[in-house]
């Protein structure tokens, strides 16, 4: 029988390196920490490009001890809770202002709108995708190999770091479901174009090993037919999640509010995100979600607590963070 993962949590880990013989870190657990992403995990590398896709505005930030910084939730995202899991004092930086020595315990390379293809994403402006961030690590790279001396010291040190990568959610959203911006719909099958995505996905998970990485989980994407946007747009009663999107996918939450954005304006506050300044709801922490595509701090913490210490076997695959980290 095949077992069935919740694409919320999912952490496949790849090309893990041996450690025998390497002195365990108490706290915190392992050197640095590297995320690549989107929106779900940005943390302030769009701030400062031209893009629709920015969230350094009231009310986002409004539970975070920082304010508005970019992140696009309330308050912490997956990786805010992760990091502070996994036993960093302060949460990963962006890489658009990290500095040497923050980019020896790991930066945050995640931009909004960003996907898998090059072009997703592009009816919002500029975005730095998943090639874009690669190319952004490997200048890191050089940076660590010119801080700690020599080459095989920078390898010694990526491979005993933490990597996630959470990329997909926007080659569908901004890309193959809007047929009137992008003609990938028209040119694959959901079938084809799932394969499309695996195969540059592959090649450039393949760049990542080849320039250190070495514990690396990839986060699965998350129920987009279930968003207050896609609900608002394409649910026949904005309550049941958009099948030809979701397919068989499931979801998991145990949150009270299911379908509506926290903040955000129209049918399920989905159909225009959250504005400036605008009031959000009180009760955030019954939210599953904060505006019309991104989760709230309270489901963020949920995730992230699932992913590195997995309550249940189809949490993770094939082991979760907190193994990972040991390994």
């Amino acid at each position: 029988m095949e077992r069935r993962v919740s694409p919320w949590l999912l952490l496949v880990v790849l090309l893990v390196a041996a450690a025998s013989g390497r002195n365990a870190r108490a706290d915190p657990q392992v050197p640095c920490y590297f995320v690549f992403g989107d929106s779900l995990v940005d943390n302030g590398n769009n701030n400062d490009i031209a893009s629709l896709a920015r969230a350094n505005y009231p009310p986002y930030g409004i539970d975070f001890p920082g304010g508005a910084t970019g992140r696009f939730s309330n308050g912490l995202t997956t990786v805010d809770a992760i990091s502070r899991l996994l036993g960093f004092d302060d949460y990963i930086p962006a890489y658009a202002g990290a500095n040497n020595d923050q980019l020896l315990s790991g930066v945050n390379f995640a931009s909004a709108a960003a996907g898998i293809r090059d072009e997703t994403g592009q009816q919002l402006g500029q975005r730095i995708s998943f090639g874009g961030q690669l190319q952004n690590y490997q200048a890191a790279v050089q940076q660590l190999v010119s801080i700690l001396g020599d080459e095989d010291s920078a390898a010694d040190h990526l491979s005993q770091c933490i990597f996630t990568v959470g990329m997909g959610s926007n080659d569908y959203l901004n890309n193959y479901f809007m047929p009137t911006v992008y003609s990938t719909s028209r040119q694959y099958t959901p079938e084809q174009y799932a394969d499309v995505l695996v195969s540059q996905y592959t090649q450039q998970l393949r760049i990542l090993y080849n320039n250190g990485a070495r514990k690396v989980a990839l986060m699965g994407v998350g129920q987009v037919g279930c968003s207050p946007n896609e609900l608002a747009q394409q649910s026949s009663d904005g309550v049941t999640c958009v099948a030809r999107i979701n397919g068989a996918i499931e979801i998991f939450n145990r949150l009270t509010e299911l379908t509506k954005g926290c903040c955000g304006v129209g049918r399920n506050n989905g159909q225009v995100t959250c504005l400036p300044f605008q009031t959000p709801c009180a009760n955030r922490n019954e939210y599953l979600f904060w505006d019309a595509f991104h989760p709230t701090e309270a489901a963020n913490i949920l995730v992230g607590r699932r992913a590195y210490s997995a309550a249940q076997p189809s949490d993770v695959h094939p082991v979760d963070l907190q193994t990972l980290a040991r390994l």
